[in-house]
């Protein structure tokens, strides 16, 4: 089975073989997923690497927020039938523009990486949260200006709360 996934603003392919993963026009790698009883972590193997994640399940077929290894990414992951239907009929088209950093779940901001006016670039991390006792870095879906920042350290924060929002 193959899918097209989008990571932030880029796409790649991800390809389900007997033979293992395969990311793009790699050679397949071994997978194993295995959960952490009583966590909303999971154990992802990749060949000789492993990595944490925690994933959240958002709004619309195949998004997802996930936070790997401390860093959150925004991905859509759809199988290549529904990624080029969608393309095609220009489904996917949304607000243009960054999308503003709002807190993907209860915590603590550890620290806030930028200021009204600030530049800031597509993955650039905006603010250090903290949740589940993990800090997670906040990225910039897109390249923008700050428009205002609406938290500070050590403030409390509830999920979907706004952080920074960004023009």
């Amino acid at each position: 089975m193959k899918y097209v996934v989008q990571l932030n603003d880029r796409r790649k392919t991800v390809s389900i073989e007997p033979e293992g993963v395969r990311y793009e026009d790699e050679a397949p790698v071994h997978a194993e997923l295995s959960d952490i009883e009583g966590s909303p972590v999971r154990m992802v193997k990749l060949g000789t690497h492993v990595y944490r994640v925690v994933v959240e399940k958002q709004q619309g077929r195949g998004k997802y927020s996930l936070w790997v290894d401390g860093y959150r990414f925004e991905t859509e992951a759809l199988d290549e039938r529904t990624r080029s239907i969608r393309d095609l009929s220009a489904a996917t088209a949304g607000p243009t523009g960054p999308a503003p950093i709002i807190a993907p779940m209860p915590g603590l901001i550890v620290r806030v990486n930028v200021n009204v006016g600030d530049r800031v670039e597509a993955g650039q991390g905006l603010v250090v949260m903290e949740a589940m006792k993990m800090e997670n870095e906040l990225r910039a879906t897109a390249a923008g200006t700050v428009k205002s920042v609406e938290v500070a350290p050590g403030t409390a924060v509830e999920k979907g709360a706004l952080l920074v929002a960004l023009e």
